[in-house]
């Protein structure tokens, strides 16, 4: 019960044929494959994840002891604006588990939805977009939770690039041509695959930015930026003591506690 079509720029008449001429003239192929043609398996020299190592990684299945004793991760990277996505991330090793998004929710709301999914799956490590999420930062700390604040325009750790944004992304296609695994799911192919790269006038490698990609006509890549979060720096996993100690808390507080409770 659904349909699929595909319409290039010859079939829409939005642009004059002059101006497609023009556009074909200027443009590399496999831009204007990318951008006209709707062929997004044109890979550029400028496109930082490349359409086939994305739909290569939603074909890859790992059993859980293969990853299992990765450190779990979670990354969230609030909305913006009222058409962007709010993302959770949980990623553990070389696996990508099924995000949480949502659209049209405060920070509290946000805040709570992060607390649940840091109750449920118990992250080693949480890393929130600090430039859209400090009230979500703040409630999560007033809750007790362990919150990593990451500033996408900040200083990388690698000064090949300009930013922790780029150098996340970077990480991220690392982790996906070495064989990452991610949900089938259109959204977030769309997202990984979309920002292109270039170098500015220090030779540092830049990522195409969220207003650059809505000026293209493509979404906010929400979800992509979410994936990356979890690429922010090493975290190693909590040992069995440390996550004893942090149920033991938790019962604690909502006044659960059983003294014969042990390890």
């Amino acid at each position: 019960d659904w349909h699929a079509a595909l319409y290039t720029v010859y079939d829409t008449d939005a642009l004059a044929p002059d101006e497609i001429a023009r556009l074909r003239r200027d443009m590399s192929e496999t831009s204007f494959s990318r951008e006209y043609l709707c062929d997004f398996s044109a890979a550029g020299e400028d496109q930082l994840i490349s359409l086939s190592d994305v739909q290569a990684a939603t074909q890859r299945h790992y059993r859980e002891p293969e990853y299992g004793f990765a450190p779990r991760i979670l990354g969230v990277d609030p909305a913006r604006f009222g058409d962007d996505r709010s993302v959770i991330f949980p990623r553990q090793g070389m696996v990508a588990l099924p995000p949480i998004v949502m659209r049209g929710v405060d920070n509290m709301t946000l805040a709570n939805r992060v607390a649940a999914k840091i109750a449920e799956w118990r992250p080693d490590a949480v890393f929130v977009d600090a430039g859209n999420g400090s009230g979500v930062i703040d409630r999560l700390r007033q809750l007790g939770h362990d919150i990593i604040e990451v500033w996408f325009g900040g200083k990388p750790i690698d000064e090949q690039y300009r930013d922790r944004r780029a150098e996340m992304w970077a990480s991220m296609a690392d982790w996906l041509r070495l064989g990452g695994a991610i949900p089938d799911d259109v959204a977030l192919k769309q997202d990984l695959a979309a920002p292109t790269y270039s170098f500015n006038s220090q030779g540092k490698r830049v990522l195409e930015s969220k207003d650059d990609l809505k000026a293209r006509g493509l979404p906010s890549p929400d979800l992509g930026d979410a994936l990356a979060l979890t690429f922010a720096a090493p975290v190693a996993p909590k040992s069995e003591r440390e996550r004893f100690f942090e149920r033991h808390e938790r019962r604690t507080e909502r006044g659960e506690y059983n003294p014969l409770d042990r390890l």
